[in-house]
């Protein structure tokens, strides 16, 4: 029965759930309630947003449907209702107080870039912000990494300190005003404040106009500048400037991995890489993430590309998404290398005390300021495929994480799962919200892991609960294993182990609405290393989903894994692995190794009991090292990219109409023989065939083996997971070759990579597969 039935005036209350704290909404909804001469009130609460209002049956249902219809654009409406209530006479329409009511069931609204209206007022002399470098509003700035406590109101963010001026009260309060009951509105004369020191830990300065100025000159100089953002400490400087690069660099122990580029303007951006409408809507969006380019010609003329990333093609370029940078690069009129402040592999530094006793052996300048990070976060990284437009996310993380849509979580109790090792984030189920952390590094390092630990707590404390069931990976040797039963072991807690690829498929099924399916799903999970049930080390898995099960149907041949987690390291460790029984690269392969390591080597070949691995990840070394390409890697993923690179090189010449397979039909029904790939590849490489082509045709018999065994298995769903699905050109080439005869599905707001196994975790044990149970 509709609850709109006549026209007799009722008062009516309206619930509306999901992204819609920090987004506009009260503002918002006074708006519409003025402009519809209707009295009532709309406040936050622990559940969402609440407002009554009098009317007609007739008029509260328009209202309804309009706040429905046509909400803030950063907001997402999960859930909402509405029904009559006891009359209530009110006067006019008011925004009231927030209210707390019982444990938060809010979803937490992200980080946002600077909007357009407030980049315009940064740049005018005669606007009262002019060049205030925390500009914000009701559209833009921080909100995840400042929150301090539920619901999203000013004093209980990092903002409580900063007591709002006479001119910032008056826009707060007016409703006809853009920053009406913005909760981070501050200016110069009230806000916050900005300091720059030295690298001896001396301040010089907290003036805006001669900071931004020292710090434009400075790079100029050829000088490399920390300067506190929104999630954490980056670390700016010349992109032109190969010797400060290298510099950056040495003092990062980074000698090799990419760095990101920011650059002043689209326009600039234009310039120097290939750019699309679609790409220049994520470049621009709130989310403003780091965003993977194609370089033109003219991006060597003013940036150092083998310098920035050596030997790729591809750069990671963002904008300005704070006002500070925004001042920075304007004053620069250049792109800067953007990268982490952190040395190596550790986590984000975030606070200003560990900033300035560590960073006064990398950076000349460090730039601070005095809003507190609640939480620290690095940028989000994502690409488009070339020839597809795919969206992959190789990092979610700032403007990204940690609300998450895609999934309601079905059961009663608090869960908590914990990911892996690398790429880590952990998963937060309750009152059937699930939120993913923000990528927390890899928790390998000691940083890493107070990190993680850290971050996990203040979710707790955030919405005032704590875990019923605790869900981590197989592996004992993982931080997040180790974590996990520590957690459940001091609060007696369920205690529950998924394994690692069953997981990432479990990820991608439920991203895609599968889990439900009446006809079977094939996953394609390849990765670096995952414990198998088996107790081997997976990680090129052919999985079969069907009626709530996941059966392990085929994988590549296993191969000894030698010399543990240097393997992972040494791209030439691979390669003699699974070449090993052949025999047929003895020759390529020995020049990689000293005497005294290939005698070494080849004993622990000859052992028994070896630990066996099915790892695609390991199988893309491999083939990098053949082509020498990476025999060693200084960071992960480096010989893959590599090798994607020599692919998408020649795809990019001769076209992607390519039929050439190391596989052939029909010849693999029992297994898949990774000896005889190798040998295959290895006679190519003999016959003297260029490394363009034979990293192509790899690329290729990849996405044919996935079509032999679709064919076998007798499916025509198939999901890909698994940190190897980050490969643009492999991605592009299933797409090509399979989606007119499959279904095919990827991650959409998730990465393939690790990040996505504490979701696969929470998933897989909610929904019983396998039959899992509680031990």
């Amino acid at each position: 029965m509709s609850i709109f039935t006549n026209n007799q005036l009722q008062t009516y209350h309206i619930h509306i759930t999901g992204l819609v704290q920090g987004v506009g909404f009260r503002p918002f909804v006074w708006q519409l309630a003025t402009a519809m001469n209707l009295n009532g009130w709309v406040n936050n609460s622990s559940d969402g947003v609440h407002i009554e209002i009098n009317g007609s049956s007739a008029t509260a249902a328009e209202f309804y449907n309009q706040v429905i219809a046509a909400p803030p654009p950063l907001s997402f409406i999960q859930q909402h209702s509405m029904y009559p209530v006891s009359w209530r006479q009110f006067d006019a329409f008011h925004i009231q107080d927030s209210k707390i009511a019982g444990p938060s069931t809010l979803m937490l609204t992200p980080d946002y870039a600077m909007c357009n209206d407030c980049r315009d007022e940064l740049h005018n002399a005669t606007d009262y912000r002019y060049q205030y470098p925390f500009i914000t509003c009701t559209q833009c700035g921080p909100r995840y990494s400042v929150i301090k406590a539920l619901p999203y109101d000013r004093i209980n963010t990092s903002m409580e300190s900063f007591g709002m001026c006479a001119v910032c009260k008056q826009e707060y309060n007016n409703p006809a005003d853009r920053r009406y009951y913005s909760q981070t509105n501050s200016c110069a004369a009230c806000g916050v404040g900005i300091k720059l020191f030295n690298n001896e830990n001396k301040e010089l300065s907290s003036t805006t106009e001669y900071i931004i100025r020292r710090v434009v000159e400075s790079l100029d100089d050829g000088k490399i500048v920390a300067v506190k953002g929104i999630g954490g400490y980056l670390f700016l400087c010349d992109a032109g400037n190969k010797n400060t690069i290298a510099l950056l660099r040495q003092r990062k122990h980074r000698p090799s991995k990419p760095f990101a580029l920011m650059y002043p303007s689209i326009n600039m951006v234009a310039e120097d890489f290939i750019l699309d409408e679609a790409r220049t809507q994520l470049l621009q969006s709130a989310s403003a993430p780091i965003v993977l380019l194609k370089a033109s010609q003219q991006a060597a003329q003013r940036v150092c590309m083998e310098e920035i990333a050596p030997g790729l093609s591809k750069l990671g370029v963002m904008l300005p998404y704070a006002p500070l940078f925004e001042l920075i690069l304007t004053g620069f009129e250049k792109p800067v290398i953007a990268t982490s402040g952190n040395i190596s592999e550790a986590a984000i530094v975030f606070d200003d005390d560990i900033a300035l006793k560590e960073f006064s052996a990398i950076a000349d300048l460090i730039v601070m300021h005095n809003r507190a990070i609640v939480i620290p976060q690095d940028d989000s990284v994502m690409q488009l495929t070339e020839k597809t437009n795919t969206k992959i996310i190789h990092r979610r993380s700032r403007g990204l994480a940690p609300s998450f849509f895609d999934y309601a979580s079905n059961k009663g109790s608090v869960i908590l799962s914990t990911g892996a090792l690398l790429k880590s984030s952990f998963c937060l189920a309750q009152q059937g919200n699930v939120y993913i952390s923000q990528y927390l590094g890899n928790t390998d390092t000691y940083e890493a892991q107070q990190s993680f630990e850290k971050t996990v707590h203040y979710y707790f404390s955030l919405f005032s609960t704590s875990a019923g069931v605790v869900i981590t990976d197989k592996h004992p040797g993982y931080f997040s294993h180790h974590f996990a039963r520590q957690l459940s072991e001091e609060k007696q807690l369920p205690f529950v182990m998924v394994q690692h690829h069953k997981a990432h498929f479990a990820a991608v099924l439920a991203e895609n609405n599968l889990l439900k399916t009446e006809t079977p799903v094939m996953g394609v999970i390849w990765d670096g290393v995952g414990l198998g049930d088996d107790g081997q080390v997976w990680g090129g898995e052919f999985f079969k989903y069907h009626n709530e099960s996941i059966q392990r149907c085929y994988y590549f041949d296993y191969f000894p894994v030698i010399a543990g987690d240097k393997m992972a390291r040494e791209p030439r460790l691979s390669a003699l692995a699974v070449c090993h029984e052949s025999r047929v690269a003895e020759d390529l392969l020995k020049n990689k190794f000293t005497e005294q390591e290939w005698s070494i080597y080849q004993k622990i070949l000859q052992q028994d009991k070896l630990l066996n691995c099915s790892s695609a990840g390991r199988l893309f070394d491999a083939v990098a090292s053949l082509l020498n390409l990476a025999d060693k890697q200084t960071y992960e993923g480096e010989a893959a990219m590599l090798l994607e690179e020599k692919a998408a090189s020649y795809f990019e010449q001769n076209g992607w109409d390519f039929n050439q397979s190391y596989f052939m039909d029909g010849a693999y029904y029992n297994h898949i023989p990774t000896g005889i790939l190798m040998s295959n590849i290895v006679m190519d490489i003999k016959k003297g065939l260029t490394v363009d082509f034979i990293a192509a045709k790899f690329h290729y018999s990849l996405v044919h083996l996935v079509r032999i065994i679709a064919g076998y298995l007798d499916v025509k769903k198939i999901a890909c997971s698994g940190g190897v699905f980050q490969n643009a050109v492999l991605v592009d080439l299933c797409k090509i070759s399979l989606a007119n005869d499959y279904q095919l599905f990827f991650h959409k707001n998730l990465s393939p990579n690790d990040e996505n196994i504490s979701f696969g975790q929470l998933v897989y044990y909610e929904n019983n597969i396998d039959n899992n149970q509680l031990p």
